[in-house]
């Protein structure tokens, strides 16, 4: 299944059904009056949260949406029936944002949630609505009121508990492939990823969701590259997986290039929990890893883990790092939350 991650969409919600105007003739009743019943609800255009989802393709080939129009109402007080309401299936992580790409309407980040884009016109009431004492012989019946219409966008960024960031070609997808059964495309050339790869890492008896993040370039927040579009994806993440690519000359200049990115993009990723792991050391000698490992824990100002994502060595213990900082950060997150007296 194609990746996309972003659509523009047109929807529009039901007309309400026209009241009736009638008046009871049966048999033995010789003053009826008014029977004119009210006209149908229109139907809602309702996104809602689906499992089993994690691209917006569907909506790169349909971007209208219109819901059904209520019935009219007819004789005998019979009420129009409600237009058929439209469910557009959304994976979880989907924000829902007005059309200038801006005002965020919904952020949909559990299974089953709703939200009503739409919301249906009202039927018109029928003429046994404005009986009375003084108006026995109402003939006024009101037309159903028009459904909303509105261009949106919809925009995903991935849940997962732990996000990879890197320079391109640092061994991001070799890595989600080796600890993942998720199968990325792996070659030997910068720009493999062309979109997220999402992936469930099994660690002793616990288990979590790791996101591979196309690689960052300078100047990616400004466009360069793959650009600022796919750093939306970690947004949502505990903690940053943040690989460096041993064989590479200047490890620093590759660490600090990442940082500044995710500094210039904003949206707090600077400030997440970073685990740093200097990656390839299988191509390294036991000096060289050594000199470029202090080098980087010189200037994150951590302890720095060293891998080999081809070899698996020092996977397992990187893994059980990441997964304690994930832990880490929700048992702080439950203690905020419980702390919080509204």
């Amino acid at each position: 299944m194609k990746f996309l991650d972003e659509a523009k969409i047109h929807v529009t919600s039901g007309d309400g059904g026209n009241g009736c105007v009638s008046f009871r003739r049966q048999k033995n009743i010789p003053f009826g009056g008014p029977d004119g019943g009210d006209g149908g609800g229109g139907g809602d255009v309702v996104a809602v949260c689906e499992d089993a989802l994690n691209t917006l393709i569907d909506f790169r080939y349909q971007q209208h949406f219109k819901a059904k129009r209520g019935d009219n109402g007819s004789g005998r007080d019979r009420t129009g029936a409600d237009g058929e309401d439209v469910l557009l299936k959304v994976p979880v992580g989907t924000q829902i944002l007005a059309d200038d790409g801006n005002i965020p309407i919904a952020d949909l980040t559990a299974l089953g949630q709703r939200v009503v884009l739409a919301k249906g016109g009202d039927g018109g009431f029928g003429n046994t609505h404005y009986k009375s004492s003084t108006n026995q012989a109402p003939r006024r019946a009101d037309p159903g009121r028009s459904g909303e219409q509105r261009w949106l966008w919809l925009r995903l960024k991935l849940i997962a508990d732990a996000g990879m960031v890197g320079m391109p070609n640092a061994g991001k997808s070799t890595l989600l492939a080796a600890v993942t059964r998720a199968r990325p495309k792996i070659a030997a050339y910068p720009f493999t990823t062309l979109h997220p790869n999402l992936g469930v890492v099994q660690v002793d008896e616990d288990e979590f969701v790791l996101a591979d993040i196309p690689g960052l370039i300078e100047g990616a927040s400004a466009g360069a590259g793959l650009g600022s579009r796919f750093l939306g994806h970690v947004e949502r993440c505990r903690v940053l997986l943040h690989l460096v690519d041993g064989t590479d000359g200047d490890v620093i200049a590759a660490y600090r290039n990442v940082r500044r990115e995710l500094r210039a993009y904003g949206a707090g990723l600077e400030e997440k929990p970073e685990i740093v792991a200097l990656n390839k050391c299988d191509a390294l000698s036991s000096e060289e890893t050594e000199s470029k490992r202090a080098a980087l824990a010189g200037v994150s100002g951590q302890t720095v883990l060293t891998i080999s994502g081809v070899a698996k060595t020092g996977v397992k213990g990187m893994l059980r790092a990441v997964l304690a900082a994930i832990n880490e950060r929700a048992d702080a997150g439950r203690r905020k939350s419980q702390a919080y007296v509204p």
